[in-house]
């Protein structure tokens, strides 16, 4: 089983060129399902029976796993099964006719336009930190980039002349997002006088050229960013957990209630599928609706 799931993920890395973060996601799933085996004595695929995926799926359930999260596993056991198939390493596949769990549908949360203002006046510009939140904070809402393609962000990749970001996305995909006046002006305000009170000359190469660091010189860890957001999100009081993702989602409403049009914002967004980009339009639609029953007379 472990060889196989090796063989998979450098498969789904090398022939597919899925993203590093895909990836992680699969070995973990696929890891998890490997323990739930050991306890069962089965160690070999092709002694895995249907049963065994349903009873996997039903205890993560158990485990008041939301419906998205337990088909997201069953995503992974079906990749893994059809490779092995593909390889003739198992001649039945435990899988096939497994339905998937029904995804209820929610809408993005996102903060609305004073509470953005509120979030970017929180930072202390006083200090190196300050600073660099300040920055953070206006590059993720002036252009929407997910926070992996934050972390990735070198200081090169900012074009300040022409006011656009050159971002690496899903699949190793370049694009490129513009930004926003005020978003440059933290971000050129932050270099000249935060970054340099991080920055190490014996840093590891990979610290050298990046945007954001932390106070040894290191650059920011996905985990860094979340803790800082949900620490700001709390202070400030704002309703739910302040993520990397809230403010993506808050900057395609934001851009499609001030007029924008779908396509635009699947552009900056690295939407490869309009209908991802097109639950924003059911967000706007939402809050039409909340406008209008509140203010109307006849509503």
């Amino acid at each position: 089983m472990e060889t196989t799931i090796h063989a998979y993920l450098s498969y789904l890395r090398v022939e597919r060129g899925l993203a590093h973060n895909t990836m992680l996601a699969y070995a973990r799933d696929l890891q998890r399902f490997v323990k739930f085996l050991r306890k069962r004595q089965k160690e070999r695929m092709e002694d895995v029976t249907r049963e065994d995926i349903v009873d996997f799926l039903s205890g993560l359930y158990k485990e008041k796993m939301d419906s998205r999260s337990v088909a997201r596993y069953l995503v992974s056991l079906r990749g893994l099964y059809k490779f092995a198939m593909m390889e003739e390493m198992v001649r039945v596949d435990p899988t096939e006719n497994l339905e998937s769990p029904k995804i209820r549908s929610s809408l993005p949360t996102y903060l609305r336009v004073d509470e953005i203002d509120k979030l970017l006046e929180a930072p202390n510009l006083a200090t190196p930190i300050g600073l660099r939140d300040r920055a953070m904070l206006e590059v993720l809402y002036s252009t929407g980039l997910r926070v992996s393609e934050l972390l990735s962000l070198r200081i090169s990749d900012i074009d300040m002349r022409t006011g656009c970001v050159r971002c690496i996305g899903k699949g190793d995909k370049e694009r490129l997002v513009p930004i926003g006046r005020k978003a440059i002006t933290s971000v050129e305000q932050y270099l000249e006088h935060g970054r340099p009170k991080f920055a190490r000359p014996l840093s590891p190469a990979p610290h050298h050229q990046a945007l954001f660091l932390t106070r040894i010189g290191r650059r920011l860890s996905r985990v860094g960013i979340w803790k800082i957001l949900h620490d700001y999100g709390v202070r400030l009081g704002l309703r739910g957990r302040l993520t990397p993702h809230k403010l993506r989602h808050s900057f395609a409403t934001h851009l499609l209630e001030g007029g924008a049009d779908l396509r635009s914002v699947q552009l900056m967004l690295g939407h490869a599928d309009i209908s991802t980009t097109q639950i924003y339009t059911h967000v706007v639609e939402e809050r039409l609706k909340q406008i209008y029953k509140a203010h109307h007379p006849r509503a």
